[in-house]
């Protein structure tokens, strides 16, 4: 299906916290973090924060309830940490604070994937949801990974001219009650 954009509409910037896990990962080696900057600057939208944090559930969880907490973030996305080993933790810390899962975000990432690595997508735990208000996306922690990511899902998702519909579009109806 092509993507389809409403030209009438107004592009709404998103304000986006980026968080890479890593144990090996520092400023000057994250490239995955650092690929997913640039398409977020290229499609038009804010970086709001960037942190790279350790594979430690407690830590970015907290990381996770400090952007949720703070109105200059609309959503989160992380970078690696969502595979099988032990020190995988990622989707454990943001489950632990979703409020609703985005169940069909993993499907979506997995065909994608599919295409382009075959059955190793499996050891991908990729995840999505939302907690006050706020998009929360993992990501596995490879370059390849966050280009699928973007560019088959979120660079259309975090558009508020896609066309049916978008995650933008109902962002004022995430805390209804």
């Amino acid at each position: 299906m092509a993507h389809q954009l409403d030209e009438t509409v107004a592009f709404v910037p998103v304000r986006i916290a980026v968080m890479t896990v890593s144990d090996t990962r520092d400023a000057s080696n994250d490239t995955s973090g650092d690929t997913l900057v640039a398409r977020i600057a290229d499609a038009g939208h804010v970086l709001a924060a960037r942190t790279i944090l350790p594979d430690d559930r407690t830590r970015i969880a907290a990381q996770l309830r400090a952007w949720i907490d703070d109105p200059a973030i609309d959503a989160v996305i992380s970078t690696g940490g969502t595979g099988l080993t032990g020190r995988d933790v990622t989707v454990e810390a943001f489950r632990s604070v979703f409020e609703k899962e985005i169940d069909g975000f993993s499907v979506l990432f997995h065909r994608i994937s599919f295409e382009k690595i075959g059955t190793s997508t499996i050891q991908s735990r990729a995840c999505a949801g939302v907690a006050n208000g706020t998009y929360l996306f993992a990501l596995p922690g490879s370059p390849g990974a966050v280009k699928d990511g973007w560019d088959g899902i979120l660079k259309w998702q975090l558009d508020r001219r896609h066309k049916p519909c978008n995650f933008v579009e109902i962002m004022p109806r995430l805390k209804e009650k």
